[in-house]
């Protein structure tokens, strides 16, 4: 047993939505230290083009609004103007949209929905031929979906969208992986727990405190995330289809009670 082929993505090629910052970003990083080619999505162009610089040649961006199907088609459209196949598609774009149970407006439901929940549907949808293309019993073609552990269990935000959509993503993963497993297609997702980031403003600007209620007695560091997809991804998950690793530090399999704002 090679312990280093276990986790390198060599000759990989991968497609991170939702890739210029945040998880997405440590995504990234991770798969171009394992060896992988990895194209980055983002709706802000100029955001896309300047993380693809900064984290090397390796990076390219592939700008698109994947939360309608016209920005959908335009992403697979550029992809395949590069590539023939695809090895590893993370679906990771996101957004919540926090209001009272009164107030909560439709717009912000069906923008959680869209990019959230029928995006990562449609965007696998599109791309299974180019994962069919790449995959097979030695070497599978890896789709991972990005949840949450607020798709788990309840926060006192009023992110009712939100919970929803990763929720809906969680049992989207198990029923979407029963499908494409005949292509040799691994389908799996990340529930991650409070991590920094522009989406987690509570974990970003006030770590410690958020630490302390957590029973790993911190918030995540890029590395722990980032491990998490590097696993999935690489030989290390070959065996791995439909499950949902949580990676909270504790939060919803090993917290005893009381809340814990995420």
């Amino acid at each position: 047993m090679d312990i280093s082929k276990l986790f390198s993505l060599e000759g990989r090629v991968a497609l991170i939505t939702g890739g210029s910052r945040g998880l997405g970003k440590h995504f990234a990083e991770a798969f171009i230290a394992a060896g992988a080619k990895v194209y980055i999505s983002s709706r802000k162009a100029d955001v896309c083009f300047e993380t693809a610089e900064e984290l090397g040649p390796n990076c390219i961006a592939l700008p698109a609004d994947v939360s309608t199907m016209e920005g959908i088609e335009s992403l697979v459209a550029q992809l395949k103007e590069d590539e023939d196949g695809l090895d590893i598609l993370v679906n990771n774009a996101g957004i919540a949209w926090g209001a009272s149970f009164d107030e909560f407006p439709e717009k912000g439901w069906d923008r959680s929905m869209d990019l959230n929940l029928k995006a990562p549907f449609f965007l696998t949808q599109k791309l299974r031929g180019m994962l069919k293309a790449r995959a097979s019993a030695e070497r599978p073609a890896k789709v991972i979906n990005i949840a949450s552990i607020d798709g788990q269990r309840l926060n006192p935000w009023d992110t009712y969208a939100y919970h929803a959509s990763k929720a809906g993503l969680i049992y989207l993963t198990r029923r979407v992986a029963a499908e494409l497993i005949q292509d040799q297609i691994n389908v799996t997702a990340i529930a991650p727990g409070a991590f920094a980031s522009d989406m987690n403003t509570a974990a970003r600007d006030h770590g410690d405190d958020v630490g302390k209620r957590i029973p790993n007695g911190r918030i995540g560091k890029p590395e722990d995330i980032a491990a998490a997809a590097l696993y999935l991804a690489a030989p290390s998950g070959d065996y791995v289809v439909g499950n949902t690793l949580t990676v909270d530090g504790g939060i919803v399999n090993a917290h005893l009670g009381g809340s814990i704002d995420k």
